[in-house]
């Protein structure tokens, strides 16, 4: 970020994700370039719309064949072994992106996606969302299928020529389908 945030000890939220949390090559889960990269991408904004320059997103996602990676190794990027795991800022504008293989569906009643969290000054908790591949796929997944028809294009992200946009809108119109997980306080 070009914009210096001081944390004070006083603030339990932010702004202190863009400089506190990320490390090296954190949103490379593959290395830029690399045979069947993609770049998922997309812009953060709050209830009126303009971009969260300090937000931290967090992804977790299968590899191109749907198989949940079980390497360790997440926060050491060794430039050949997929984790699925990866962590990037958001810039002044509130863009962000990585660089990761497009996941497979991981079973055959699903479709495929990448688990998004994100944290941003504000949220008392981390949200979660799923975006998920644009394909034919989409018609068998159960959590798209239970939402209603209107609501679902929050949560499909759009192909364009860098690779995969996934925008997040955190309130008002459009906002994006957030989840709640088992044991996960509201």
């Amino acid at each position: 970020m070009s914009t210096s945030l001081t944390a004070t000890p006083g603030q339990t939220i932010g702004p202190f994700f863009g400089y506190a949390l990320p490390f090296e090559r954190g949103n490379e889960l593959v290395p830029p370039g690399s045979p069947g990269s993609v770049r998922f991408h997309g812009v953060v904004t709050d209830g009126a719309g303009a971009p969260v320059p300090d937000a931290l997103l967090e992804i977790w996602q299968a590899d191109h064949t749907g198989v949940v990676p079980t390497a360790t190794g997440s926060l050491r990027r060794d430039g050949w072994t997929f984790t699925g795991w990866g962590r990037a800022h958001t810039d002044d504008e509130g863009h962000y992106n990585f660089t990761t293989l497009e996941p497979g569906a991981a079973s055959p009643n699903s479709a495929a996606f990448i688990a998004v969290a994100v944290f941003a000054r504000g949220l008392l908790n981390r949200l979660f969302t799923r975006a998920y591949v644009p394909g034919e796929q989409l018609n068998r997944d159960r959590l798209l299928s239970s939402l209603p028809e209107e609501r679902r294009q929050t949560l499909i992200a759009t192909r364009d020529e860098a690779g995969l946009r996934f925008d997040i809108r955190l309130q008002g119109d459009d906002e994006t389908v957030f989840l709640r997980y088992p044991g996960h306080l509201p």
